[in-house]
């Protein structure tokens, strides 16, 4: 259990350092670049994902990087966002919540079915 643990607060980790390059790279692109928000949150997603996988790889569960994983890995991503979109509606359009508060919720239920998600596709 402690091991299980210790990946966890290792994916929190990640997680934050994540969000914190994700918006630099997306302040950088959008205003000192002056690209169009848009493609200025595509570029900070897409690197910020590469980033995450080699982070998530050697620091939070410690395995060999491959190119099959390195291809699974947006999947991870991919259902985070599924998860926390239909979460924020159910949230706020059925359980009528504030909008502001709704997201913190879901996070709460993404974060651990995104560390087991994460944890079988770079566990293989």
């Amino acid at each position: 259990m402690n091991r299980i643990n210790n990946e966890f607060t290792r994916f929190i980790i990640v997680g934050g350092l994540n969000t914190a390059h994700y918006y630099l790279i997306y302040l950088i692109c959008y205003n000192l670049l002056s690209w169009h928000y848009l493609a200025s949150h595509v570029i900070a997603f897409v690197v910020s994902m590469v980033i995450s996988f080699f982070l998530n790889v050697y620091f939070t569960y410690r395995v060999k990087p491959t190119f099959a994983k390195f291809l699974q890995f947006p999947l991870t991503q991919l259902a985070n966002v599924s998860l926390s979109s239909f979460l924020m509606f159910v949230f706020v359009d059925l359980l009528g919540w504030n909008g502001n508060a709704a997201p913190f919720a879901a996070l709460f239920l993404t974060v651990p079915v995104t560390f087991l998600i994460t944890g079988k596709i770079l566990k293989k």
